[in-house]
Parts: C-alpha cells; sequence; structure tokens
C-alpha cells in the first residue's frame, strides 16, 4: 500500500499518467484554464468595484465590452489564424515569425519573453500584497522570495503538474464567484442587492478613458494559453476553442459581476473602498483566498509560459547560447529557458522590493503585450489581404475583425500611456534592426515576398492607366549578357557602381546546348549583388547564338514592367567586333541605351575617382540642347559612377577656333547647371581637333564618349588606343533625359 502511495505520487510529480504520458496538453489544461486564472486576476478583486463606482453600471459595462472588442477581434484572428498553418512552439512568436519572418517574429518575441519573465515578479508582489492583507505581520520580504521559490519548483517539476494545480486554483476562485453569487439573496442576515444602481457616474475620480486604461489589462491574458502552442497535443484545435471560450466566460462573468457590484453597495463605497468584494461576499475569506489563487496562477502561467517562448526563440538561434537555451529534458520540458526565466524573475522582484519602482515597467510590459495583439491581427490582415490560395484557413473571419483588432491596440496603446508606446515601439524597432544584420533563415511559410510581389502588381496596375514619366524616373537597369562566369567577375565593381543602390543587374548567361559549365558561379555573383542592395538576378538561356539569344532576350523583356534599359557589353581587344556590331545594331530597335566599356588592361579604372565626359556641339546659338548630341546617357551614368566612387566630374569639348572657346565655356557651365551636376564638376575646353584634344585633357580614370549611330567599333578602337586609358561608350534610347 505504501509503495503504491510513493508510485502515485511520483505520477503526480512527475505529471501524471495517462492522457498527458507524451507531455503534450489537451484544451483545458493548456489553454483554457491559464487564461482564465489570468484574466479573473487581482483587477477584479481589487479594481472592478472602483471602475463600477467611478463610471455608473453602464460606463462600467460599455468599458467591459471595449475591451473585449479588442480581445474578441484577437481571439478570432489568432483561431483563423492557426486552422491555416501548424503552429509550432512558442505561440504568437510562431505565428508572426511564419508569416512575416523571424526578424518580425523576433523583434516582437523578444520583448514578448521579457515580459512574460518580469511580469512574474510582479504577480508574485500582487500575491504577497493579498497575503499581507491576512498576515499583516508578515514579511512582504520573506513573502515575496518564499512565494517565488514555491512558483518555481512546481514550474521545475513539470508543465504537467503546474496545471494540475491550477485546477485547485481554479476551483479556489470558482469558490470565490460563488461566495459572490451566494451574497446576491437575502439569507443569513445577508441584505442581498439592495441598492439602486448608478448607471452613469460621476467619473470623479478617473475620467471614462483612465478607468479603461485602468481595467484594460484584465483582458490581456489570452497569451499565456497561445504561448504553449508548442506543449499542445492539437495546437490548430486547442488555441482557438481554448481561447475563445475563455474570452466569452470570463466576459460574462466580468458583465455579471458589474451588476453586482452596482447593486450591493452605494456609488461613493466601491470608490473608496477596493476590498469591496471581501467586504460584501458571504464569505470574505474566499475572496482573499481567490485573489491569492489568482495571483498565484498568474505567477506560475507566466512562469510555464515564457521559458517556452524563449526556447522557440533559441530554436532559430535568435537569442545569444541559442544552443543552450533550445535544449529540452526528456519530457519536453525547457530547463535551461526556464533558468534564465527563473533568473530575470528573481531579480526584478528583488529589485522591486530594494526599490518599489516597478510601475512603469508595469505599463511597459501592457504595450508589449498590446504590441503583440496587434501584430497578430496585422499577420491574419495581410493573409487576408494578399488573398493567395495557401491561405485557406478552416475558421475564416471578416476582414474588418482583424483590422478592428490592430487599430483598437494602437489606440488603447496611445490612451495608456504615449510615452511608453512610444517606449515600447523603439525597442521592438531596434530589435528588429539588430535581427536584419543577422541574416536569419527564411522560413518557407514567409509571406513577405508575396506581400511585396501583391504591392509591386497593384503599383503596376495603377501605373499602366497614367501617362509614362520615364525621363523622370529613369534609373539603370543593366543587362549584362554573360558566356563565360569570368565576365561578370571582371565586370562586377564597375557594374555595382553603375547600378547602386536603387539599379538592377540582369546577368543574362547564354550557353550552348547541353553544356552551362562556362556559367558555374554566376547566380553567386548576382547574389552578392543583391546582399549590397542592388536588384540583381541570374537568367540562363540556352541558345549556341549570342546574338540571338540577347535578341530573343530582349524583345521577351520588353514587356516586362521592370524592364531593362541598358545592354552592357565589353569591348576587348580579342572581341569579335562583328558580333558586338550585331548586337549593338540590333539593340537599337528595342530603345535600349548602350553602355560598351573598354578597359584598360593595366590601368583598369584607376583610383575610379576622374570621369571626362566629352561633349559634342550642333549648330551656332550655343543653346544647351541634349537631344541632338547623345549626351543624356552619359552625364547619367557619369553621375552614377562618381557618386558611387566619390569621385569627380569633368565636361569635355574640343572646338576649332579660339572664338569659340568662352562661348563653349559658358555652354558647359550651363550645362552643369542644368543638370545639376555636383558643384565639384569641372569643365575643360581645348581648341584643336577632337582626336588631338584627347591628348589635351587631363587624364582621367574613365573618358565617357557618345556612340555614333551607325556605331564604328574601330573608331571606338582608336580612341581607347589614343587615350590610353578605359573609355566608356554610350548611346541614349531617347528614354533619358540629364536635364529632367
Amino acid at each position: 500500500m505504501l509503495e503504491q502511495m510513493q508510485a502515485r505520487l511520483g505520477n503526480l510529480l512527475k505529471g501524471g499518467e495517462g492522457h498527458e504520458h507524451d507531455g503534450k496538453f489537451g484544451t483545458f489544461p493548456g489553454v483554457f484554464t491559464p487564461t482564465v486564472l489570468t484574466i479573473l486576476g487581482a483587477i477584479m478583486y481589487l479594481r472592478l468595484g472602483q471602475v463600477v463606482g467611478n463610471t455608473g453600471l453602464l460606463g462600467a459595462i460599455l468599458i467591459i465590452l471595449l475591451a473585449h472588442v479588442i480581445t474578441v477581434s484577437t481571439g478570432l484572428a489568432v483561431s483563423s489564424v492557426v486552422t491555416n498553418t501548424r503552429v509550432g512552439a512558442g505561440g504568437a512568436f510562431a505565428i508572426i515569425s511564419q508569416s512575416l519572418g523571424l526578424e518580425v517574429g523576433g523583434s516582437v518575441g523578444i520583448p514578448l519573453f521579457i515580459a512574460q519573465g518580469i511580469s512574474v515578479a510582479l504577480y508574485v508582489l500582487a500575491f504577497a500584497e493579498a497575503w499581507l492583507r491576512i498576515f499583516p505581520s508578515h514579511s512582504i520580504f520573506v513573502v515575496s522570495v518564499l512565494t517565488f521559490a514555491i512558483v518555481f519548483g512546481i514550474a521545475y517539476v513539470s508543465a504537467q503538474f503546474a496545471a494540475r494545480i491550477q485546477y485547485l486554483i481554479l476551483g479556489i476562485v470558482g469558490f470565490s464567484l460563488i461566495s459572490v453569487l451566494l451574497a446576491s439573496f437575502p439569507i443569513a442576515g445577508r441584505a442581498g442587492l439592495t441598492e439602486t444602481a448608478v448607471l452613469w457616474g460621476p467619473f470623479s475620480t478617473w475620467s471614462f478613458w483612465e478607468a479603461f486604461a485602468i481595467f484594460f489589462p484584465a483582458v490581456t491574458g489570452i497569451m499565456v494559453g497561445i504561448s504553449l502552442s508548442g506543449s499542445l497535443k492539437e495546437p490548430r484545435r486547442s488555441i482557438p476553442q481554448g481561447t475563445m471560450s475563455a474570452i466569452g466566460l470570463t466576459m460574462i462573468i466580468y458583465l455579471l459581476l458589474t451588476y453586482w457590484l452596482a447593486h450591493i453597495a452605494p456609488a461613493d463605497e466601491l470608490r473608496r473602498e477596493s476590498t469591496i468584494m471581501v467586504d460584501k461576499a458571504f464569505w470574505g475569506w474566499a475572496i482573499l483566498a481567490g485573489m491569492l489563487g489568482a495571483t498565484f496562477s498568474s505567477a506560475l502561467g507566466s512562469l510555464v509560459a515564457a521559458p517556452r517562448v524563449m526556447q522557440a526563440l533559441a530554436l532559430h538561434s535568435i537569442l545569444p547560447f541559442s544552443e543552450i537555451l533550445a535544449r529540452e529534458t526528456d519530457r519536453n520540458e525547457p530547463r535551461p529557458a526556464l533558468y534564465a526565466t527563473g533568473v530575470i524573475g528573481l531579480v526584478t522582484l528583488l529589485i522591486a522590493l530594494a526599490s518599489g519602482g516597478l510601475n512603469a515597467v508595469a505599463s511597459i510590459i501592457t504595450m508589449f503585450f498590446l504590441i503583440t495583439y496587434g501584430m497578430l491581427n496585422l499577420v491574419v490582415l495581410i493573409e487576408q489581404m494578399l488573398s493567395t490560395v495557401s491561405f485557406r484557413p478552416t475558421f475564416r473571419v471578416p476582414r474588418i475583425v482583424p483590422f478592428i483588432g490592430l487599430v483598437g491596440c494602437v489606440f488603447v496603446m496611445v490612451l495608456i500611456n504615449p510615452v511608453f508606446s512610444l517606449v515600447a515601439v523603439v525597442v521592438v524597432g531596434l530589435v528588429y534592426s539588430y535581427l536584419l544584420r543577422r541574416n536569419l533563415e527564411f522560413l518557407p511559410s514567409d509571406v513577405r515576398s508575396g506581400m511585396f510581389l501583391s504591392l509591386a502588381e497593384w503599383a503596376a496596375t495603377r501605373v499602366s492607366r497614367l501617362p509614362p514619366a520615364v525621363k523622370r524616373t529613369w534609373k539603370p537597369s543593366v543587362l549584362a549578357p554573360i558566356v563565360q562566369t569570368q565576365e561578370l567577375t571582371g565586370s562586377y565593381r564597375f557594374l555595382r557602381a553603375l547600378a547602386a543602390p536603387q539599379g538592377a543587374v540582369h546577368a543574362l548567361g547564354i550557353y550552348p546546348e547541353g553544356d552551362d559549365s562556362a556559367l558555374k558561379g554566376l547566380p553567386a555573383l548576382t547574389d552578392a549583388l543583391a546582399d549590397e542592395g542592388i536588384f540583381a538576378r541570374t537568367t540562363l538561356l540556352e541558345e549556341a547564338d549570342v546574338v540571338n539569344g540577347v535578341r530573343s532576350a530582349t524583345q521577351i523583356l520588353r514587356g516586362t514592367f521592370f524592364r531593362p534599359n541598358l545592354l552592357f557589353l565589353n569591348l576587348r581587344k580579342e572581341s569579335n567586333l562583328d558580333e558586338l556590331q550585331e548586337l549593338v545594331d540590333k539593340t537599337a530597335a528595342y530603345n535600349m541605351g548602350i553602355v560598351l566599356l573598354a578597359r584598360h588592361p593595366v590601368r583598369a579604372l584607376g583610383r575610379q575617382h576622374l570621369v571626362n565626359v566629352w561633349i559634342s556641339h550642333r549648330g551656332d546659338d550655343w543653346q544647351v540642347d541634349l537631344r541632338w548630341s547623345n549626351s543624356d546617357l552619359a552625364l547619367l551614368l557619369a553621375y552614377q559612377l562618381t557618386k558611387n566612387w566619390s569621385g569627380k566630374i569633368n565636361l569635355c569639348m574640343a572646338v576649332a577656333t579660339e572664338r569659340e572657346v568662352p562661348a563653349a565655356n559658358d555652354y558647359l557651365q550651363s550645362l552643369v547647371d542644368l543638370a545639376r551636376l555636383p558643384k565639384n564638376s569641372g569643365v575643360t575646353v581645348v581648341q584643336a581637333s577632337f582626336s588631338e584634344g584627347l591628348h589635351l585633357v587631363p587624364r582621367a580614370d574613365l573618358a565617357i564618349f557618345g556612340l555614333p549611330n551607325p556605331a564604328r567599333l574601330t573608331f571606338c578602337q582608336g580612341i581607347v588606343t589614343a587615350v590610353d586609358g578605359s573609355c566608356l561608350f554610350v548611346r541614349d534610347s531617347g528614354e533619358e533625359s540629364a536635364l529632367a
């Protein structure tokens, strides 16, 4: 008999047998019970009466209903999204991360975990204060530390053992409500509900919104059950059922208690006495027991939930020492995360006992919970707006539901405390920026790409209805035909300077049938450009003839929204001039600019500082007009390159007579001004023929020339030889304007 009793006690302390042998919870112990006990907490016992006395019966009912608009909306939104996906460990963190990525999920999950860890200390302090109402001679320090030790010990044994303790507490809280019910009747010397309710209060202590802000934290307990998602047998079923049933039951209890309080005592007594329920209940000690049970359970629920959020963060290597914090026992208990949470809670408790300065921290904690609720609503709203086939929850809610929840969360944050709202948002933003630099993994369910794609599609549809303004919105979008990967390797730095920061590089790899070995490593180079913030993509095309490949790609891309507007080619001594000539000639028909780079074999691009831009001029009026000079693209690319090189532009011109020099100088100076080139831009005018002038201007790291139509590539090679440096030959497409 003794051995059987010891075995049963051992099973109880280990979390029990039967349906929980696998360490997973069902709906009632895993979601419903902790959610109910967190909502029916200290505010119900100590503040609801004051809210009723200050706002009146109708005012208090309105506050309760408004508060539940947010929690019901959030609960419905969460219920919808969890029926669409497999929710992993971490609750809100898992839901947000699966849709908006680990960076967003982590930026909310880290503050949420810290808030839950700190709230353990707050609930322990609330328990100690309730204890001192019964035993005022006891030391608050001793009571608080012992309570924390007991709570930690229960959580350490197992989450199942904690759930069994919460069953007992749920019974105590239920008994306290029975005591309230019995006090409604004129029995055992009680008067019953004899007071005439004040329908609309005087608001002498708090305004309506101040009373709302005081009451609202009572309904923020739904996160406890959601945070246990990784410990649920069927989170897809348990979270919606447990959360919504807990919200519905507790809302009914709050409304009935509001009616009871309005009829059990005068309004001035309700405002004055925070322990009015103790004084008016059938058994006052039952209310005190309920207060102790509710605060103890809230501390226990937070200490059980917080380590599981921390462990989920660690599983994705978001936290320091993630490898350690992600570990768990054979019974799925996250012990290292529990130790860390315990340290946070204990340190917070000791600081609070020493200074009593946790009021501000408590407000910030509320903000973190509200941010989490808001993000959960935002996730569902985004999923609904994207209308993707993959979002097909078995429990659907109208789009207005998460929208109301999101707006309500923002409204309540500003209402409660604008300063702390800003602090909480800044903290989340800093964590997000930190995680963004960590280059965390992408989850398969991440919908961010779909979200931005939908925005792009929406924008493309709107733009197609507007008259084109390509000259004002022009930016380099380069198509670079590549036959061998080393071609892009050699041009990498130049293309980066040409496209950054808002341009694009499309690498078109062309290879003969069945043999793409020469293009090995090409995607890695475009990925490197993408890592530097440049939109870069690789497309492989099986085509034996390079000219036909470029022509086919150009024709296809002409119909795309973000089409390339520059064809980038290399001009080398060993280049096939016939092939290049054909490419240049055919591209002119596709409204694409030409960029032909002839790099010096020794100097290359030198210091990447000075760029000479050769400008031609027609006519005798010296009016700035680039339409006939093929100089728009040259000026734009010079500006783009020197901006990324921190270099300098020098406009060059050769004139035939001395008389033309002053007019040419004025022309170039006007061009610098009208084209809004950098102030350090220079001008050089030489009286000489063009071929002689190439030797008279300052030596530059790159010289840019207009490419005539039709192009004469042998003439271009002659210029390269004369300059004895790197040259860039460009031809306008007609869609650029340096003066726009």
